[in-house]
């Protein structure tokens, strides 16, 4: 059959507020008739992607199945409906004859608009144009719907809006769903690569009286009943390590983190943080553990370990590059940092267009240099190592030379994939740290770490040497669905109030209620 556009509604310039009261209209002549627009179950024995697995099998014994699904495309032909309906699985074509349903059904299933939830029992068969359909023996309504489905060429183009009504960009635009069922498998795979390698899962907290295991602002809230104030976590490093001293081997922890930070492509103040910490390994067995780990969820979700990101491709296959941040950094401007002092280096900094008088010490100023010239050229798996002390509070500094740390990050297409340390366990280095960043606090610093007085003393029970690891879920899912934003892979991004002047559909029903009451008054 010839289909036609799937909302035609938004073909008509009706306003939005006719549209739900012509459909609240439907509403209330259902009840009059004493059908429950919203009735409480539907046994159905299949979704459709089974049935369609299933179909030649299921045509030729003539099965009779109970399908469910919203109806996207609907057309009348004489005393015959075609439609589609659509479930969590998949789509299929629907056929419904007055004969076969009897005149109270067919009439019933003529007023049904696009977007309304029915259950179908019937049989399959293929149409004349090679259609695979149900033909329905009967059917029931499981949900009226009274706001109308967006057209999905011009109704739902808007990406605000996608973002801020989730369920109608996943209700028209199927593959969005798919983006976030890769999601969930990126990690489950994850999950069982870690049980395999013999990581702990666990819980930490995520109200903490102090925040800290991260350079971050955090978010505050008052607790009440202690009369004290709390931070949700920007990190759960603290907590994970306080396990290591108390004797778990390797843990990780799936997490919610939140940053009282900006919002832009790569940043959301609430993300998914995977963490782990392994004892007795330093940083360079961290690395090598995560590589194995991309690599293996690159392949269970690809199939391969070249996969397309915007104008490259990636290729997680052979060994990931090393380069220290010093070294390419030198590498890049011809700037050797290491003897500089602190002056000197800002000085070096500004020849090459790099603004440092906010900066407040020498870390800070290699990390914006790097930052300037290195970071946007890292396309392929490259890990960066060995960071200036000052901006690593919490990793161990480097064996060879004490003005840098053993910390890592990971760079793939120009985003930091996960961060990893040789773990700080020295309680006196761990507080010297801390007070420096109590200093760079006192300077202005919001993302300085406070000191936390229980973790220095849950060190001081002694820390066997650990590397940790952490890295953000929504940056890796982007990386492996080639999607450019974190809105995309975030059900329900954080979003600016609406400022459109659109009335809420909720006071649009409200008066329609109103009016409704002073009818029957």
């Amino acid at each position: 059959m010839e289909k036609q556009k799937e909302h035609p509604e938004q073909q008509i310039q009706i306003p939005l507020a006719e549209l739900i009261k012509i459909r609240w209209g439907k509403v209330k002549e259902l009840l009059s008739k004493n059908i429950n627009p919203y009735p409480y179950r539907f046994e159905r024995t299949h979704l459709i992607q089974q049935a369609l697995d299933k179909f030649d099998e299921y045509a030729k014994e003539e099965t009779v199945l109970r399908l469910a699904g919203r109806i996207m495309l609907k057309r009348k032909m004489g005393k015959s409906f075609f439609a589609d309906i659509r479930d969590s699985s998949d789509r299929i074509q629907i056929y419904i004859k007055l004969d076969t349903v009897g005149k109270e059904h067919f009439d019933l299933f003529n007023t049904l608009d696009l977007g309304d939830i029915i259950g179908c029992q019937g049989t399959l068969f293929v149409t004349k144009t090679g259609e695979k359909t149900l033909r329905v023996s009967e059917f029931q309504l499981l949900t009226k719907t009274i706001h109308p489905l967006p057209d999905k060429h011009a109704g739902l183009t808007d990406k605000e809006q996608r973002y801020r009504r989730r369920y109608a960009d996943l209700i028209v635009n199927p593959e969005v769903r798919e983006v976030f069922i890769k999601r969930t498998e990126i990690i489950q795979t994850i999950r069982n690569f870690l049980n395999e390698q013999g990581f702990l899962e666990v819980e930490t907290p995520i109200l903490q009286p102090i925040y800290g295991g991260g350079m971050a602002l955090p978010f505050k809230t008052h607790y009440n009943k202690l009369n004290r104030d709390m931070y949700l976590r920007i990190a759960d490093e603290l907590y994970l390590k306080r396990l290591i001293v108390g004797g778990f081997d390797k843990v990780w922890e799936y997490c919610k983190d939140f940053r009282n930070e900006g919002i832009d492509r790569l940043h959301n103040p609430e993300f998914s943080m995977i963490e782990l910490y392994w004892a007795y390994a330093d940083y360079k067995d961290m690395a090598a553990l995560f590589e194995k780990l991309l690599r293996d969820v690159v392949y269970h979700l690809h199939g391969t370990y070249k996969i397309p990101y915007g104008e490259y491709e990636i290729d997680f296959e052979p060994p990931f590059k090393w380069i220290t941040m010093l070294d390419s950094v030198k590498e890049k401007t011809g700037i050797d940092f290491s003897p500089l002092s602190f002056d000197e280096a800002k000085r070096e900094a500004k020849k090459i267009d790099v603004a440092s008088d906010d900066l407040i010490n020498k870390g800070k100023v290699i990390e914006a240099v790097w930052e300037a010239h290195v970071e946007p050229n890292l396309i392929q798996p490259t890990f960066v190592a060995d960071f200036p002390v000052e901006i690593s509070p919490l990793a161990k500094k480097h064996r060879d030379n004490d003005a840098l740390t053993e910390r890592f990050e990971l760079f793939i297409a120009t985003m930091e994939m996960g961060n990893a340390f040789s773990e700080l366990n020295d309680p006196i280095d761990q507080l010297k740290r801390f007070l420096q960043q109590g200093k760079a606090i006192e300077a202005g610093d919001k993302e300085a770490q406070p000191l936390d007085d229980d973790f220095i003393t849950a060190l001081s029970y002694g820390m066997p040497p650990t590397a940790g690891l952490g890295f953000g879920i929504e940056r890796l899912v982007m990386l492996l669905t080639n999607q450019h934003t974190i809105r995309d892979v975030l059900f329900f991004p954080q979003m600016k109030e609406m400022g459109d002047g659109s009335v809420p559909v909720s006071k649009i029903l409200a008066e329609m209620i109103e009016e409704t009451s002073k009818d029957e008054q």
